[in-house]
């Protein structure tokens, strides 16, 4: 089995490897009965009413949409069905997160109630703790949120100042302190708070009632997007907490914080992937529909251009992100056929792949922003109206490069514990893997480009690439490299490249085994094509930024040498790749993969 970040110095076989055509139908239905659901209980009435759910205004309706979703099993996707729930597997909880973007600013609420509201509980939660309050999530009897920001700790959550005092008796803490951002906080009945108990140097993790008292709420937040989800201060007073309601041991809040946002990472990904598919789709319908010119804007190649980049980034990052969906329940299955128990399994499945859960929401998160900027310009005047509702999507976009760990600090994480694991607990050999290197250095002077069927070598190189870069560098910095965040940067997305690279080519190749439609397979071959090229043109961007900015006597002159070989250009015509990939899904006026 894979370990988290070993893709970079291992190969993976495409027959180890998940790919979306490979969903049950079981599993369609479940998507498609979520995309139902969000077309006809939160689009179509938004239609008719010309306008967006807003918390300050339509609580009641956003809490009958969330009994509603609880009524067809939806709150309890990820609770064990001992306690009420659908237990289903990462994965499906992923392609679950896909179909309820369709929801909007909904999608926020009901993500808070099935994942960093609940998954304290499932994960850490006592059985006691789990059979008084997930039978009620799960049906949505209880609201639920979760309580980890502060005004003084954001991205240092671990900052919090937020206290949790034993009374005299030693039955109750006492919380006092205020939390911000808070989902679902406007209507919670439950709230996960994470608070330091006396000086603790780390946080503690509460179960929290809203009717225990010592809960103020603050009015709603005027946001830029996501208007229909409750995102309230909460202010703890002396609010008094049973003893049985602190989550795992003390101490451990912080952990817990850490691998509920590894889960809630990767789903925002694939969440973003949703509104992606949204956002092409209406981009297709409108281009066929718009006339100028005596004719349909989707035959002009400015069009063509902005629809062939965005199904091609569209197809590469779901190929990556149901990839490592799979990795972590082959994990999960692993751990618990080692004796280890379910919930344990389930942590420490999403903590394997830390590396790349920070990177997919890193790649997922700007492939949204990009097709829905995309598709307002499509749009013109009319997605800058309100009218179209483009603009509704532009705005609540926005958020998802900032929540679950900006995407700056992803991208840190992301390097940051790939260096942890090669050099501290030394479970990725950096070493032996960049030991290829000077012999694939010197096979790469006899061709000046790549040609089409040597995706697997580019892929290859773009790893020892990344080694070589990433060794140069630390040599150099030493202990310094972590105040080089620029560079760090720099690094990271060469890392997403060869993530997001290596999964969509393993994709084609398992796609070249199956029973594709010949004309359908051509687009797949067009798609991975076109994405190789741009993720070449990416990484030599990087590359050089990277080595600009290291100091003097950084082998600059090696380095520069070493990105012309292994980055070099791929010979394939981007602009007719992007054609016949807009071609394919204007003519069946839709994103049909």
């Amino acid at each position: 089995m894979l370990k988290g970040g070993e893709f970079l110095v291992s190969k993976t076989a495409h027959n180890d490897l998940f790919i979306p055509e490979e969903w049950s139908e079981e599993q369609l239905m479940i998507r498609d009965m979520v995309k139902d659901f969000c077309d006809q209980e939160i689009l179509q009435p938004m239609r008719k009413s010309g306008r967006e759910l807003d918390a300050s205004k339509d609580r009641d309706e956003i809490i009958r949409l969330l009994d509603k979703s609880a009524e067809l099993g939806l709150c309890g996707l990820a609770i064990p069905q001992e306690y009420g729930g659908m237990d289903l597997d990462f994965n499906t909880g992923l392609l679950f997160g896909e179909a309820i973007s369709n929801g909007f600013s909904f999608a926020t609420t009901i993500g808070a109630q099935t994942s960093i509201g609940s998954l304290p509980i499932v994960y850490y939660g006592t059985n006691a703790q789990k059979e008084k309050y997930l039978p009620k999530i799960g049906s949505a009897e209880y609201k639920a949120s979760y309580a980890l920001t502060e005004p003084s700790a954001g991205s240092d959550a671990n900052s919090g100042k937020t206290k949790a005092t034993l009374t005299a008796d030693g039955k109750s803490y006492l919380l006092n302190g205020q939390k911000m951002w808070i989902t679902n906080g406007g209507f919670a009945d439950i709230f996960i708070v994470f608070a330091k108990i006396d000086d603790d140097k780390n946080l503690s993790a509460f179960i929290v009632e809203k009717a225990f008292g010592g809960i103020t709420l603050g009015e709603e937040e005027k946001k830029l997007g996501i208007k229909g989800s409750s995102t309230v201060q909460v202010f703890f007073n002396d609010c008094p907490v049973p003893t049985e309601n602190i989550l795992a041991e003390r101490g451990d809040g912080f952990k817990i914080a850490l691998n509920i946002l590894n889960s809630g990472r990767i789903k925002l990904s694939a969440g973003s992937i949703g509104g992606s598919k949204y956002a092409l789709s209406q981009s297709i319908n409108y281009s066929n529909e718009r006339k100028q010119f005596d004719k349909s804007i989707a035959e002009f190649g400015a069009i063509k251009y902005k629809i062939g980049e965005m199904a091609t980034k569209i197809f590469a990052a779901e190929s990556a992100i149901y990839r490592t969906g799979k990795h972590i329940d082959e994990k999960e299955a692993a751990l618990i056929d080692a004796g280890k128990s379910k919930s344990e399994a389930k942590v420490l499945g999403l903590r394997e792949y830390t590396i790349e859960c920070a990177l997919l929401k890193v790649y997922g998160t700007e492939v949204l922003d990009y097709c829905i900027d995309e598709t307002l310009q499509i749009h013109g005047g009319m997605g800058y109206s309100a009218e179209a509702g483009i603009e509704m999507g532009y705005r609540d976009s926005r958020i998802t490069r900032i929540y679950e760990g900006t995407n700056e600090i992803n991208r840190m994480l992301s390097f940051g514990e790939l260096m942890k694991r090669a050099f501290q607990t030394k479970e990725i050999d950096l070493i032996a893997a960049g030991k290829k290197i000077p012999m694939r250095f010197f096979k790469e002077l006899f061709s000046a480009t790549y040609a089409v069927g040597q995706e697997d070598r580019i892929v290859e190189n773009m790893k020892l690439l990344f080694i070589a870069l990433s060794g140069i560098a630390g040599q150099k910095l030493k202990l310094k490299m972590i105040d080089e965040q620029e560079i760090i940067m720099n690094l990271s997305d060469i890392l997403s490249e060869i993530y997001i690279s290596e999964s969509l080519a393993l994709r084609v190749v398992k796609l070249r085994t199956m029973s594709i439609a010949k004309e359908k397979m051509a687009i797949v071959e067009k798609m991975m094509q076109l994405h190789i090229y741009e993720s070449l043109r990416k990484v030599r961007t990087a590359a050089e930024s990277e080595i600009d900015s290291l100091p003097e006597g950084t082998k600059q002159g090696l380095q520069r040498k070493m990105v012309k070989r292994f980055a070099k250009k791929y010979a394939v015509n981007p602009k007719d790749l992007r054609r016949d990939i807009a071609d394919y899904f204007i003519q069946k006026n839709d994103y049909t993969f």
